[in-house]
């Protein structure tokens, strides 16, 4: 089989390197890729955006699946364009892809579906803004309603900043506190059937303690060992199934990967955000446990046959993902500084431990910072603790100057374990 994926980051980078490790996968190629990427790739450098050109890319190389990376090209249609083409591609149309383009479309499927999610309201002016504001009260959480690469959202006691957040958006979702910890749920589907992964949680927070600002994420770890067992069925039948049903009903059918961002609170679990693709940095995490070969369950999905896939191995081992930022992330990064250390993390912590690459890119013979998420440092192991171990040990041996990281990510998960 031959594999194209379209996008740039960490995440693409983690789908390359299982896609390299499945025997069934003849020759991969990434479309715009990054320094890591390069080394388990062909690299082609078309704009992710441009749906005409990812089609026609993928018809020159006579590929047999593309694998559609981030959210921008899927809301933008890029997978509409290569499926008229007649290539299998895994990733929603640009109309389904609306479930993670508009924060108020994907409430209004809910609602339909009968998902339990955060109470809400859908803001255009100041004075509905001023009302939402009073009448869910602190701490507030406002989500611009379109993309914003995850730094969308605020959540903040400060009345003053939530309502200059509210009033910089053109349409905004205000909705209620939800408390308790989160989790993020992948699923695989064709549009039919539905095939959860395994639950992963990220850190949004930059800082140690869950301090500072939002980010796209800090790092990740899988598995949960304070979930509930039945946690993934109770999620499958309350909030994945209903909703690839409801899209379908609507004509919309959804088929690529649904994520469902959970809170789970005092009174169950509620939905705080849904995803069209893989969330970077779990990932990351999810794929380093999986060990059925991930070209044939993408394919599978893309082509419409997923129920007859057999159920998905699952390694027992833990993993843990430490993010490496640049200096000043996520306000405006410092970028185009050098990146040492990553021929000693290959050749002193490998296999338990590998690096891959965010925000890269090749300046002469150097590797740069070319982002805000520079690294993901991901490492396995045989509980939460050794996995952590093993990624900061590697973390440690990366040289970036000005560079910031969290050191907590999965310290409470593994003391409790």
């Amino acid at each position: 089989m031959k594999v194209l994926v379209i996008g740039n980051g960490a995440r693409e980078h983690a789908l390359c390197r299982s896609l390299s490790l499945d025997p069934d996968v003849s020759a991969l190629h990434c479309a715009p890729g990054n320094a890591g990427i390069a080394e388990v790739a062909e690299l082609h450098p078309v704009d992710a955006l441009d749906g005409e050109a990812v089609a026609v890319l993928a018809q020159r190389l006579g590929v047999d699946l593309v694998v559609v990376g981030p959210e921008a090209p899927l809301v933008a249609g890029v997978a509409d364009a290569v499926r008229e083409v007649g290539i299998p591609v895994f990733g929603p149309s640009g109309e389904a892809a609306q479930l993670e383009g508009s924060k108020a479309f994907a409430k209004e499927v809910m609602a339909a579906a009968g998902v339990p999610t955060a109470r809400s309201y859908v803001c255009t002016t100041p004075e509905e803004v001023a009302e939402a504001l009073d009448a869910f009260g602190a701490p507030y959480v406002v989500k611009d309603d379109g993309l914003a690469a995850g730094k969308g959202v605020v959540v903040t006691s400060d009345l003053e900043a939530a309502t200059a957040h509210a009033n910089a958006c053109e349409r905004v979702v205000i909705e209620e506190f939800l408390d308790g910890p989160e989790v993020s749920l992948f699923a695989v589907t064709d549009g039919d059937t539905v095939l959860p992964l395994q639950p992963a949680q990220d850190f949004k927070r930059a800082l140690d303690g869950d301090e500072g600002p939002n980010t796209g994420g800090m790092g990740a770890y899988s598995p949960l060992p304070w979930a509930d067992p039945k946690l993934v069925d109770e999620v499958l039948q309350t909030v994945l199934q209903p909703t690839v049903d409801e899209m379908r009903r609507r004509g919309t059918p959804f088929s690529g990967l649904l994520y469902a961002g959970l809170a789970i609170t005092s009174r169950g679990v509620r939905v705080i955000e849904f995803n069209a693709r893989f969330g970077d940095p779990e990932t990351q995490v999810v794929l380093a446990r999986l060990k059925t070969p991930l070209a044939g369950v993408l394919l599978a999905a893309a082509s419409g046959n997923l129920e007859d896939l057999p159920p998905l191995r699952w390694s027992e081992d833990a993993a843990v993902t430490v993010v490496v930022a640049s200096h000043n992330y996520p306000a405006t990064p410092r970028t185009g500084d050098p990146i040492n250390g990553l021929d000693e993390v290959a050749e002193l912590d490998a296999p338990h431990a590998w690096v891959l690459h965010a925000g890269t890119k090749w300046d002469g013979d150097a590797v740069v910072s070319a982002g805000g998420r520079v690294l993901s440092v991901t490492a396995s192991g045989k509980d939460l603790t050794e996995a952590r171990e093993r990624a900061y040990r590697a973390v440690g041996r990366i040289r970036l100057d000005g560079s910031q990281h969290r050191t907590d990510i999965a310290a409470k998960a593994a003391s409790e374990a």
